[in-house]
């Protein structure tokens, strides 16, 4: 049986990744921060016959992610989905997301961004290669943005967010040429869409479910030749 390991699983897009593999019947590793808050996830966890199991993963505590690693020692898993990211304090789109205006812009707030967005997925990405290089689908993929492509960028703003994600297409760009050679392993980085949730807000264009729907096409179609790209969730491919 086919397993997945999700950052970020306790709400958003990363609870929908959560729901829709479970229904496809592949084992998934939920991780979240505090999975004793996570009341979705719980439930979700209890009516899933076994499929889902919670682990305590917070991506910027290095220490802990390998701790989680040691303890999923020697299990293989097929698919590691870095779902977990932040647009930083206060970001929402109602909000306008006060922390990320040229002349305010709050640096603290900045260095956590790139500690969730960046150093996470790359860390993650180091504690479990070798759980991925043990299974059959041999993937790492990361949720980005297309805010983090610098050729699609005509509207400014968000400087955090957008280098954030840029910066994680370039770790992962690079993860998928190391890891290619030493590992055989696929990496890809993929835009969701404009989604419905509370990062998005309620006026985005498509819902969780649509675009967890299309991120998991494009996850099964992923082989060499694909790895190391820029993809939208509905398959076409992103310029840098």
């Amino acid at each position: 049986m086919a397993t997945v390991l999700i950052t970020g699983a306790n709400r958003g897009l990363g609870l929908e990744l959560t729901r829709q593999y479970a229904a496809r019947g592949w084992e998934v590793i939920a991780c979240a921060r505090r999975p004793e808050a996570a009341t979705d996830l719980t439930a979700l966890a209890h009516a899933s016959g076994g499929r889902v199991a919670l682990e305590r993963l917070d991506v910027t505590d290095h220490k802990g992610v390998d701790a989680a690693a040691r303890r999923l020692a020697g299990r293989p898993i097929d698919v590691l989905f870095n779902s977990a990211g932040t647009m930083g304090r206060g970001s929402r789109v109602g909000a306008g997301f006060p922390a990320s205006r040229f002349g305010e812009i709050d640096y603290a707030d900045w260095e956590e961004i790139f500690r969730v967005n960046v150093e996470g997925p790359m860390k993650v990405t180091e504690a479990f290669v070798e759980h991925v290089a043990r299974s059959a689908g041999r993937k790492v993929v990361a949720l980005s943005s297309v805010v983090g492509s610098i050729a699609s960028n005509t509207s400014g703003g968000l400087y955090a967010y957008r280098a954030s994600k840029a910066a994680l297409n370039a770790c992962m760009k690079s993860l998928a040429i190391d890891l290619g050679r030493s590992h055989g392993l696929v990496v890809a980085m993929l835009h969701p869409g404009w989604v419905r949730t509370d990062m998005g807000g309620p006026r985005a264009d498509i819902d969780a479910p649509e675009s967890v729907a299309g991120l998991l096409r494009v996850v099964d179609g992923l082989d060499a030749e694909k790895s190391g790209r820029f993809w939208r969730y509905d398959g076409s491919e992103l310029p840098w």
